[in-house]
């Protein structure tokens, strides 16, 4: 796995617009060495702001949106179209007003879906589409994602990896559910860590002064299961994204403070 590296920006507005421009010019990139790229996108405050910065980029437009599969790293599991799906707030941010082909929109299933209240067969679901997505040379049971976004949390989980949490020890499923989340809706899909690990570069985003003790747990060697975002780790890269705030309390050697 590869080592993080940082990038920080002045303030969150910054951060989501730089990060939106860094995306687009991955995907470009992608779709113009394989012919289609594969993003994991995430929601959150911060993943939503991403969105929001790339549908009002005048750049987006050099993006071929029919050749592009999304999934997410996660999902609240509730009815279809609730406004707390990660999927709703995808849409309204960005899916809605550009050309992205329905059927490579890979949404995890709804609780009023066709597994009904059946998180653990609904996160089998997601994890066998990710397998039928998966070529020979992704050498597994996920396909080798461009990018796979994540929000960190102030608790430092990821996706729905909550700390000490069982999922966050999963070391074989790609998909798993989750019971008993601390934060609301306690039911939720969520990629594993092996599964976020397939990915070529795994991007973290973290902005305010909330995620600042998260940020310096998981950068200062603590393990996975105290600190999820720690365990994120992307085959050829894995990309801090942060604002000032969040990035206050990383240790010098990481981020060395300004100097008068």
């Amino acid at each position: 796995m590869s080592a993080p590296q940082l990038v920080v920006h002045r303030d969150k507005e910054l951060m989501a617009q730089a990060a939106a421009a860094r995306l687009i010019t991955k995907i470009v990139d992608a779709q113009a060495a394989r012919g289609s790229a594969s993003v994991v996108l995430t929601g959150g405050r911060n993943g939503n702001g991403l969105l929001a910065a790339l549908a009002g980029a005048p750049a987006r437009d050099a993006v071929d949106w029919s050749r592009i599969d999304l999934w997410w790293g996660d999902e609240r599991f509730l009815p279809e179209g609730d406004p707390e799906r990660n999927v709703t707030q995808a849409r309204a941010a960005l899916l809605d007003s550009v050309g992205v082909a329905p059927e490579r929109v890979h949404a995890m299933a709804a609780s009023d879906g066709p597994y009904g209240s059946d998180v653990e067969a609904a996160a089998a679901a997601y994890a066998a589409e990710l397998a039928a997505a998966a070529g020979p040379e992704d050498h597994g049971d996920v396909p080798a994602f461009d990018v796979l976004m994540l929000g960190v949390g102030p608790d430092a989980h990821v996706a729905s990896l909550f700390p000490e949490l069982p999922a966050v020890r999963e070391s074989v499923r790609t998909v798993v559910g989750v019971h008993g989340a601390p934060k609301p809706p306690p039911t939720r899909l969520s990629l594993t860590l092996p599964a976020i690990r397939a990915a070529r570069e795994v991007w973290l985003l973290a902005a305010g002064e909330d995620k600042a003790g998260a940020a310096a747990l998981a950068l200062s060697g603590t393990g996975e299961v105290q600190a999820p975002a720690a365990g994120a780790r992307g085959r050829s890269r894995t990309l801090w994204l942060l604002d000032t705030a969040a990035a206050s309390q990383l240790p010098p050697q990481l981020y060395p403070p300004a100097t008068a």
